[in-house]
C-alpha cells in the first residue's frame, strides 16, 4: 500500500476536534491501561492527525471520496442495553458474541457449548490483563492507513477469539455488531483479534447490521493470525443502514502450510470501503478470497485486496463479483504481490461485474507485482450486461421480462455464494437475494 500522506484540509479541521475529544475521553477511561497500550493509542492518534482523511490524490482512493465522512460531526456511539433482534443470518442457538453500538453485550451473547481450548469474548477484557501486546496492532498497518490509525487510537472493544493448538470447532462462531440510531451521527470503532493456533480448524462469521435510517460511521479492524497448518474460514456480511458509512480492514497473517479462506458479502451502506489484506508468511500457505457486492440507488462500495506472497510454494485464488443497479458505483482494486524469494507461487485473480443500469459505474483494476521468476500468476476483469440471448430464451419460455432478469442476476451472484461451505449462511443469503431482486 502507498505510504503517501495528506494533511487535514480546512474543511476537515472543523471536525478534527471531535476525534481529538474522543481520544481524550478514551485516555481517561483507560488511564490504568498498560503503558504499551497507552503509547500505542497516542502514536496512532498522532499518525491519524498527520495523515488526515485520504483524498483522491492517493492512488488507492482515486475513485472513492470520503468527504461525506470527513465533513460529518460524528460523536461516539452511546451505550445501548436494550434487547435487539439479532440479524436473521445468525442461526438460533449458534455460538455468538454480540456488540451493541460497539460495546460487548453479555446478556445477548451465547457462548455455551464451545469446546475446551476456545476463548471468546470482549477484547476490552483481554486488553486489561496485558497479554495482547504480542499481537494487537502487529499486523494491520496503522502507520500507513489513516482509518486503521483512527481505529487503533479510538477502539475500546471488539471481539477476541483464541483457538488453542489442535482444537477443531464443529460449528461457526458469530461476531455480531449491531448499531441503533441515537438522534445524532454516531461513530463506532470495533477492533477484533482472532488467534488460531497450530493445526486448529474453525469458521468465524463477522456480521454488521444497523437499523434503517441510522446515520452512523463504522470503522472496523480485524486482525487474524493463522498458525501453522491451521484451517480457518472467515465470513463477513455487511448489511448496514442505507444511510451508514462503513470502512473496514481485515488483515491476515498466515504461517506455514495454513489454509485461509475469506468470503465477503456487501449489501448495505451508503459508502463502503473494504480492505482485505493477507500475507502468506510461511511455506506452503494457501489463501482464498471470494466476494460479492450488490449495490443500487446511489450506493458506493470500494473493495481493495492485497495478497502478499512472502514465502515460496504458496497459492492463492481470488474471485469477486459485483452487481450494480440504479446510479450506484463500485471499485475493485485487487493486488497480488510476489516477493523475490516466493518462488513456485501459484496465484489466480478474477473480477466480474454485471451492470443492470446504464447509469451504474464500475472501476476495476487487477494488479500484479512479481519479483520472482518461477511463478504462475494470472488476473482478469470483465464488465458486462445481462446476456440478451439468455434473456430471450427465458422469455420465449413464458417467463416475464422482470422475472427473467432476476433469474439471470441471481445465477450470476450464486456463483459466488455457492462457494461458501456454511450451508445455513449460504441458504440465508440465497433466500434474501432471491426475495430482494424479485
Amino acid at each position: 500500500m502507498s505510504g503517501a500522506t495528506t494533511t487535514l484540509s480546512a474543511g476537515m479541521l472543523d471536525q478534527a476536534d471531535v476525534y481529538l475529544a474522543g481520544f481524550e475521553a478514551v485516555e481517561k477511561r483507560w488511564a490504568g491501561a498498560p503503558g504499551w497500550l497507552r503509547e500505542l493509542r497516542r502514536g496512532a492518534m498522532a499518525r491519524f492527525t498527520e495523515l488526515g482523511f485520504p483524498t483522491g490524490k492517493l492512488e488507492e482512493w482515486k475513485f472513492t471520496s470520503v468527504a461525506p465522512i470527513a465533513r460529518t460531526r460524528f460523536h461516539p456511539a452511546q451505550p445501548d442495553s436494550r434487547p435487539v433482534r439479532l440479524p436473521a443470518a445468525v442461526p438460533a442457538g449458534a455460538p455468538h458474541v454480540v456488540f451493541l453500538n460497539g460495546r460487548y453485550s453479555q446478556a445477548q451473547s451465547n457462548l455455551g457449548g464451545l469446546p475446551p481450548g476456545v476463548r471468546v469474548g470482549s477484547l476490552a477484557e483481554f486488553l486489561k490483563n496485558g497479554r495482547a501486546e504480542e499481537h494487537l496492532a502487529r499486523y494491520a498497518a496503522w502507520r500507513e492507513e489513516a482509518f486503521v490509525a483512527l481505529n487503533t487510537a479510538l477502539a475500546e472493544d471488539g471481539a477476541f477469539i483464541e483457538i488453542s493448538r489442535g482444537t477443531v470447532l464443529r460449528e461457526p462462531i458469530y461476531m455480531v455488531f449491531c448499531s441503533t440510531p441515537s438522534g445524532e451521527p454516531a461513530m463506532l470503532h470495533p477492533r477484533n483479534l482472532i488467534l488460531a493456533g497450530e493445526a486448529s480448524q474453525a469458521a468465524i462469521v463477522e456480521v454488521y447490521a444497523g437499523d434503517a435510517g441510522g446515520n452512523y460511521f463504522t470503522n472496523a479492524v480485524t486482525e487474524l493470525l493463522a498458525g501453522e497448518t491451521a484451517v480457518i474460514e472467515h465470513y463477513k456480511l455487511q448489511q448496514e443502514s442505507q444511510e451508514a458509512f462503513h470502512v473496514a480492514t481485515l488483515q491476515v497473517r498466515q504461517q506455514r502450510s495454513s489454509n485461509f479462506a475469506a468470503h465477503s458479502v456487501s449489501l448495505g451502506g451508503a459508502l463502503v470501503r473494504n480492505n482485505v489484506n493477507a500475507v502468506l508468511d510461511g511455506d506452503g500457505a494457501q489463501c482464498t478470497l471470494n466476494g460479492l457486492y450488490l449495490v443500487g440507488g446511489r450506493q458506493h462500495v470500494d473493495t481493495h485486496t492485497v495478497l502478499d506472497h512472502a514465502k515460496p510454494h504458496c497459492g492463492s485464488r481470488e474471485y469477486y463479483k459485483g452487481i450494480l443497479d440504479g446510479r450506484s458505483s463500485a471499485v475493485f482494486n485487487g493486488g497480488i504481490v510476489v516477493r523475490k524469494d516466493a518462488q513456485k507461487t501459484d496465484a489466480i485473480q478474477s473480477n466480474k461485474n454485471l451492470l443492470l443500469s446504464e447509469d451504474a459505474v464500475i472501476n476495476t483494476k487487477p494488479q500484479l507485482q512479481i519479483w520472482a521468476d518461477d511463478v504462475r500468476c494470472t488476473h482478469g476483469a470483465t464488465i458486462g450486461q445481462l446476456d440478451s440471448e439468455a434473456l430471450f430464451y427465458l422469455r420465449s419460455r413464458g417467463i416475464g421480462h422482470d422475472r427473467a432478469r432476476h433469474l439471470l442476476t441471481f445465477a450470476f451472484a450464486n456463483d459466488v455464494l455457492g462457494r461458501m461451505k456454511l450451508e445455513e449462511l449460504r441458504a440465508h443469503l440465497e433466500r434474501q437475494m432471491f426475495a430482494c431482486r424479485r
